[in-house]
């Protein structure tokens, strides 16, 4: 791999994998409340939630890291607070990256989890409460087991929508080499230079290899599971 790549596209490979992964594991106990909250709870405010949740969705990505750069740049509401007492700054670094992706990536895990926790009959989850066990242990030793096989189809499918996240994570944390350049914002940089062509291509190849690893992955795992889960 590192012999077809050249430096330069390699580092956007290894971030674009870095930025994918802890923006798949930070979003998913964040998704995990959130889908539960859609699916089982009703309160008010819960079609504002699930319009929140789903607004990445439907904005313009470009939208989404100019929100983000407001909010989290070093004068930021949050992350001029951030920066001076606790030495976090997200804006312009990989770990923007990481959230910008994991934003635009949310509301795919919580869909894929609220669906597989709206297919758990409620009962079920009644009857283990009624032998004395709490909600968090039924939820833990009940509804999670039920429901693995969505979410880990949802934490893949995140992890594939992160590595091809573009318009959010430009806008926040720019175009950086070696930085917060990711696989979508060096395949930009390589097709407005000339000679960029043969670079910018490997990567594509590359992209397609791993969305489409990632979508096969994600069923043939949610299958598993679910047969295992059945068994029991």
């Amino acid at each position: 791999m590192t012999d077809w790549l050249s430096p330069a596209e390699w580092d956007a490979l290894r971030l674009s994998l870095r930025v994918s992964i802890w923006a798949t594991v930070v979003s998913l106990p964040f998704a995990l409340l959130a889908a539960h909250a859609l699916a089982r709870w009703r309160f008010p405010g819960h079609g504002l939630l699930n319009g929140i949740v789903h607004l990445p969705l439907v904005m313009p990505p470009v939208v989404t890291g100019y929100l983000l750069l407001l909010t989290f740049g070093r004068r930021g509401w949050v992350g001029e607070y951030l920066d001076q007492w606790f030495g976090i700054v997200f804006a312009f670094r990989w770990t923007g990256a990481a959230l910008a992706a994991g934003i635009m990536a949310f509301p795919l895990m919580v869909r894929a989890i609220r669906l597989s926790i709206e297919a758990v009959d409620p009962r079920l989850e009644q009857a283990a409460g009624s032998l004395g066990a709490n909600r968090i242990w039924v939820w833990f030793t009940v509804t999670l087991p039920l429901i693995l096989p969505g979410v880990i189809a949802g934490a893949i499918l995140a992890f594939a929508k992160a590595m091809g996240e573009f318009g959010a994570t430009i806008t926040f944390v720019s175009n950086i080499p070696g930085q917060t350049q990711t696989l979508p914002s060096a395949i930009y940089s390589f097709l407005q230079v000339p000679g960029g062509e043969s670079s910018a291509a490997r990567l594509v190849i590359i992209s397609i290899i791993v969305a489409m690893a990632a979508l096969i992955l994600s069923e043939w795992l949610a299958r598993r599971v679910a047969r295992r889960v059945a068994g029991q």
